[in-house]
């Protein structure tokens, strides 16, 4: 799911068709009209998440990505845990990031028995280097530059979303490109 944080933009906007829409939810920020939506709608928003790159260190299989993709969650959210005061908002992000995390996770356990060894390691690797990444800002003795840390996160890759999806339902299809969905 992708969070949206961006200055000016509440951690609790949804962007849908183009507008920001204020929004009150139990669990993670999600892009796009899920209530309504068509297989031609999903099947559009997998495309253009695939299409985009994934940040640097980022597996691009599914099942490792996913893993990758808590890593990263769970590291911004136990990093608001250490900050000293916290603005409302920060909680907020820490309890939805969580939410999250646990979503990540449900895919994952669903998904694990179908996975090789490889696709595991993987996975394994990428959440060592995430921790690592996050171990390094946690310790940080300086509460100001963890709270800085903390603001700095822009969230996961759309991307992450669709491929909890994926694991969790076993869909074992190529995603749709662009040019499938008629996109240029």
């Amino acid at each position: 799911m992708l969070k949206l944080l961006v200055p000016g933009i509440s951690a609790l906007s949804l962007l849908a068709a183009g507008s920001v829409v204020a929004q009150t939810q139990d669990g993670p920020i999600v892009t796009g009209n899920r209530s309504g939506e068509t297989a031609d709608a999903l099947k559009t928003r997998e495309a253009i998440a695939y299409a985009r790159p994934l940040p640097r260190g980022a597996p691009s299989a599914d099942y490792p990505l996913v893993a990758w993709c808590d890593a990263l969650v769970t590291g911004h959210a136990d990093l608001g845990d250490t900050l000293p005061t916290k603005a409302p908002e920060d909680v907020e992000l820490v309890r939805l990031g969580r939410l999250e995390a646990q979503d990540f996770r449900g895919a994952l356990a669903a998904a694990a028995p179908r996975q090789s060894a490889a696709s595991k390691a993987e996975a394994e690797q990428a959440v060592a280097g995430v921790k690592a990444q996050w171990a390094t800002l946690m310790s940080n003795p300086d509460a100001e530059a963890r709270s800085q840390s903390f603001g700095l996160f822009f969230g996961l890759p759309g991307r992450c979303e669709h491929a909890a999806r994926r694991i969790r339902n076993n869909v074992t299809t190529p995603p749709a490109t662009l040019e499938i969905v008629g996109i240029n």
